[in-house]
């Protein structure tokens, strides 16, 4: 799959777009925590957070910008719990955007980032059942399904089940040599 995505720090300068996206019903029902209606306060209080938790290293939060026009596309972020080597995988995509493969491309480089560039254990992921395309993100990524929490998160005035997946360093990097070396015959065979 040729690369379509690039992940780029998050500036203020994203919060126009971030606000319209966001502001959306169907990314709210299919997101853990966005609130809704969707502000530009919103945005730009969320941006000066991340930019904030980046500094210290407790997440790490990315716009998607799509490669050939640098439209910005949705954004993905990673937590950051140094102690036990791991953190959580989180997305969202604009709804004009869905069924890209962006969303995937944005998850596989942060898997990347995680594990190459932060030494992580193990990253986990979460979505609401209501949401099957994220969950298929997380199964195209290599994640494997640990578990289903019933009734775990309270939104809309109701409990939502969530399924949980997660990926280890040695998981991703297994995957990863078996792709190098597939690459590396083609290229001995001129393919």
């Amino acid at each position: 799959m040729e690369t379509v995505v690039i992940l780029h720090p998050l500036t203020q300068e994203c919060a126009p777009l971030i606000a319209e996206y966001c502001n959306n019903y169907n990314i709210f029902k299919s997101t853990l925590s966005l609130p809704y209606p969707y502000t530009l306060e919103h945005a730009k209080s969320w941006i000066a957070t991340a930019q904030e938790n980046e500094r210290e290293e407790k997440s790490f939060e990315f716009a998607i910008i799509e490669s050939t026009s640098g439209e910005l596309v949705g954004a993905v972020g990673l937590s950051h719990h140094k102690e036990n080597r791991k953190g959580e995988l989180g997305y969202w995509i604009a709804e004009q955007h869905w069924g890209k493969g962006y969303g995937t491309q944005a998850a596989e480089a942060m898997l990347k980032f995680a594990f190459q560039e932060k030494n992580y254990h193990k990253v986990f992921a979460r979505f609401l059942i209501n949401n099957p395309a994220s969950g298929r993100i997380m199964q195209k990524i290599g994640m494997k399904e640990v578990g289903v929490f019933v009734d775990d998160v309270y939104k809309e005035d109701k409990f939502e089940t969530v399924q949980y997946y997660e990926i280890l360093q040695t998981e991703w990097e297994s995957k990863h040599r078996g792709a190098d070396r597939e690459i590396v015959a083609r290229l001995k065979n001129g393919t």
